[in-house]
């Protein structure tokens, strides 16, 4: 039987009791475990990651504690949230005239104000902005921090000022912001006593649940950030917890490979809304056993008539990973004759919009078809393997 999402984030924050066997007269006894440094969260996209989320949030700081209640003081916070950076604390100002400038307006708020006017991190913040993006797209901060706008240099032509960025660009501008942020508290917190730290804003701090943070990258950019997040993981040396959620096996795996005293999951949801966080064992976090999880769930979508948008976006990514194994540069390579035809067909169904919960429609009889051919296709023609009796 499924659980909650609030009973999966009690589970996340809860030290594990499990029986051991003993020498002693093959006693077997009961120990505690405690909770992970690292927990790593596979998902896929509508899964319910932000959710879980958020109901970890709201175990760990409820409504009127911490978090929500004081957004202006740091001193009772016990958790740093990324998402809820994306969502709470920039927005576009979108009353300027015509010809007014685009600025992303910054919420007044603790975090930001002590990373950027406390610590003056700003420069900080510009450099890892510019390498998950382009050196030539620079943030101006305004003098008090309230607002931020953007220039883009074109060529040997003076810098196009006061642009307006992308929503990925803008996602790793607010990464870059989290990033900075998260360095310092790190740093603060590795300060054995807390009487010399510079600040005690801390203190209190016991979980940093990063969601997602790599929806616009390229899969060099994605490394890359895994690596860093996960050095910066590595470098904390207090009883900080971390939670790290993900869609993107690539991300997944790096930094399962890169930190330590971690433990893995899988999130899974059923059709009746419940969920299960499966605790992944040893070698099948090394390939993750992926591309087989991808190919019963097809499988069974179609095998129970139920093939819907989604499964076209778990179809490609099956496609995209084998190519990426076999050596094609393209994944549409392995597409059957006509290949433009199946290509616009599977294009047409995997815009992130089709993962989300509202947007779950149905395809039709001939569209389910298309994701049954297209996988007997991928496993009968391109060597793909297949577990005995599959």
């Amino acid at each position: 039987m499924g659980k909650t999402l609030t009973e999966i984030a009690e589970q996340l924050s809860t030290p594990k009791a499990v029986q051991k066997t003993v020498a002693e007269k093959t006693k077997v006894i009961e120990e505690v475990k405690p909770v992970p440094k690292v927990q790593l969260i596979y998902a896929f996209n509508g899964t319910g990651k932000t959710r879980l989320s958020r109901a970890f949030k709201k175990l760990i700081a409820p409504k009127g504690e911490g978090d929500d209640a004081s957004p202006s003081d740091l001193a009772d916070k016990q958790i740093l949230y990324y998402s809820a950076f994306t969502e709470d604390l920039f927005y576009w100002d979108n009353d300027l005239g015509q010809d007014a400038e685009p600025k992303l307006m910054i919420q007044p708020n603790a975090f930001t104000k002590w990373v950027l006017e406390e610590q003056g991190q700003d420069q900080s913040i510009t450099t890892t902005f510019q390498r998950y993006t382009s050196d030539k797209l620079t943030p101006h901060f305004s003098a008090d921090f309230s607002s931020v706008s953007f220039s883009f240099e074109r060529g040997n032509q003076a810098p196009e000022p006061h642009i307006k960025i992308s929503k990925g660009e803008e996602s790793n501008f607010i990464w870059s912001v989290f990033n900075a942020l998260l360095e310092q508290v790190i740093a603060e917190l590795n300060i054995p006593e807390a009487a010399d730290r510079s600040t005690d804003a801390f203190n209190n701090l016991t979980h940093v649940f990063v969601d997602d943070p790599v929806s616009s990258l390229d899969e060099n950019h994605l490394i890359e950030l895994a690596v860093n997040l996960a050095s910066l993981i590595k470098s904390s040396q207090s009883d900080l917890k971390f939670i790290i959620t993900t869609h993107s096996p690539l991300f997944y795996n790096v930094l399962f490979n890169e930190l330590n005293s971690k433990a893995s999951y899988l999130l899974e949801r059923f059709e009746d809304g419940s969920f299960e966080l499966t605790e992944k064992q040893g070698d099948s976090n090394k390939s993750f056993s992926y591309h087989l999880h991808l190919l019963k769930t097809i499988e069974q979508a179609i095998a129970e008539s139920k093939v819907e948008r989604y499964h076209f976006t778990l179809l490609r990514n099956l496609y995209e990973k084998t190519a990426s194994f076999l050596g094609y540069p393209r994944w549409s390579e392995l597409l059957p004759e006509d290949r433009q035809l199946y290509l616009n067909r599977v294009i047409q169904f995997t815009s992130h919009s089709t993962l989300s919960n509202e947007t779950l429609a149905q395809p039709t009889p001939a569209e389910s078809a298309t994701v049954k051919l297209l996988l007997d296709h991928l496993k009968n023609n391109h060597a793909f393997w297949q577990p005995q009796g599959a």
